[in-house]
């Protein structure tokens, strides 16, 4: 039942110590604030980590060859591994059943690129027509290296969206246009874009033409796979770490190099660097929680503390209440409410001001890994019911000592 004189009591007390309730409200807004902002940073760093990932493929999964750096079976350190088309079409073949995509890729160097009497800086790739698929490339004009284009040793290219607006930005399309590499036309057939500027300042032609065209032989410079999306992480995981460990020991037993050596090949999984960095946030994400929590603990115990304050700047008047009748459970119901209101209208403030602060500020955050901070309403908002609830415990010990104060000895009180 609703008690207006018991509402008036309440704002009465808070209005003559407006400092102190401003104190006590603020430890306690400050918690919920702390907690939810650190909790959205948390979420934002997880953001940012799968904006990461998702420039390639998921599942994607990537060779780079090296060097030797121990001797095996009579031969020196130092080798230079040189992946070929021959392992590329072993390891494919080797591995057709669990494969989605895979493509081999050359860097075409040392030549020198012109569009009409322009000379253009862009790197040169050879790739297969899977490589769009591996790479997550999205097609915007015309269309990617397809498997005619390689069996025919096509000089097509396909161009990303910053080449484009750099170069190109004089003319209604660039498909159909023809850029010169080193003194050889190649037609423009599709423009494609990437999640960042500098994965879109490459020009892709196809392997075929790029070996044959500019004297590159059978060699590969590195070799990507993806593997089939599995519905579970950790099947995922493990899928991506078998498929690693098979790929490695093929390719090292070919290239002679000893199991436990590092540095001759390099093959890297997106699933497995993926749940390394899910890992990482996890547990920032519980360090976040601990911070959180124990800032709101602090600005309960202020609560109680406070509490404890007014049942003894009260203590008379509560004798007085006794002696006209109180019952101890009125005398406890007249602080916990003090306790609650403060604890709920500083715990709400908290939130909202700082659901304001990600909802406006968040999207404009431009940091490395840390992408649109966010937090779950949800959460936030069942934490802010569980500040109440430990407010009104924390005001029920002061509570219940003032019903237990005799009424003799608060009548005496000065």
């Amino acid at each position: 039942m609703f008690d207006i004189e018991r509402w008036q009591e309440i704002f009465d007390t808070l209005r003559k110590n407006k400092l102190r309730s401003f104190l006590t409200g603020i430890s306690v807004a400050s918690g919920i604030f702390i907690l939810v902002i650190l909790l959205g940073f948390g979420q934002g760093m997880r953001n940012g980590i799968e904006q990461e990932f998702k420039q390639d493929a998921a599942t994607s999964i990537w060779v780079w060859p090296g060097t030797t750096s121990k001797e095996y079976k009579g031969l020196n350190p130092g080798r230079r591994i040189q992946l070929t088309n021959e392992n590329y079409d072993n390891a494919v073949a080797l591995y057709s059943s669990e494969l989605e995509y895979s493509s081999p890729r050359i860097f075409v160097r040392n030549v020198t690129v012109n569009y009409g009497k322009e000379s253009l800086v862009y790197g040169i790739q050879g790739v297969s027509s899977n490589f769009q698929m591996i790479e997550n490339a999205k097609m915007i004009e015309g269309r990617f290296i397809n498997p005619q284009d390689e069996s025919s040793t096509a000089k097509v290219a396909v161009i990303g969206k910053k080449i484009r607006t750099d170069v190109f930005m004089d003319v209604d399309s660039p498909v159909g246009e023809f850029i010169e590499i080193s003194g050889i036309p190649f037609k423009i057939i599709g423009v494609y874009k990437e999640y960042e500027d500098r994965e879109e300042e490459r020009i892709y032609i196809p392997i075929a033409a790029a070996q044959k065209v500019f004297n590159g032989g059978d060699m590969v410079n590195n070799m990507s796979f993806t593997l089939p999306p599995k519905e579970n992480f950790d099947e995922a995981v493990k899928q991506a770490i078998d498929f690693k460990e098979g790929l490695k020991g093929y390719l090292q037993q070919v290239h002679t190099v000893a199991p436990d050596d590092t540095s001759a090949l390099d093959v890297w999984s997106a699933m497995e660097e993926a749940k390394r960095y899910y890992g990482l946030t996890n547990n920032i994400k519980i360090f976040f929680w601990v911070v959180g929590v124990f800032t709101i603990i602090a600005g309960v115990v202020g609560v109680s503390n406070i509490m404890l304050i007014v049942v003894k700047e009260r203590t008379k008047e509560i004798g007085i209440r006794k002696a006209l009748g109180a019952k101890p459970w009125s005398i406890i119901g007249m602080i916990l409410h003090e306790a609650i209101f403060v604890t709920a209208i500083s715990g709400f403030g908290g939130l909202i001001f700082s659901m304001a602060i990600l909802e406006i500020v968040g999207p404009h955050i431009e940091i490395d890994y840390v992408l649109n901070p966010s937090v779950n309403f949800n959460v936030a908002f069942s934490t802010v019911i569980v500040l109440i609830v430990a407010g009104t415990i924390a005001g029920f010990f002061p509570a219940w000592k003032a019903a237990r104060v005799q009424t003799i000895e608060a009548l005496r009180n000065e």
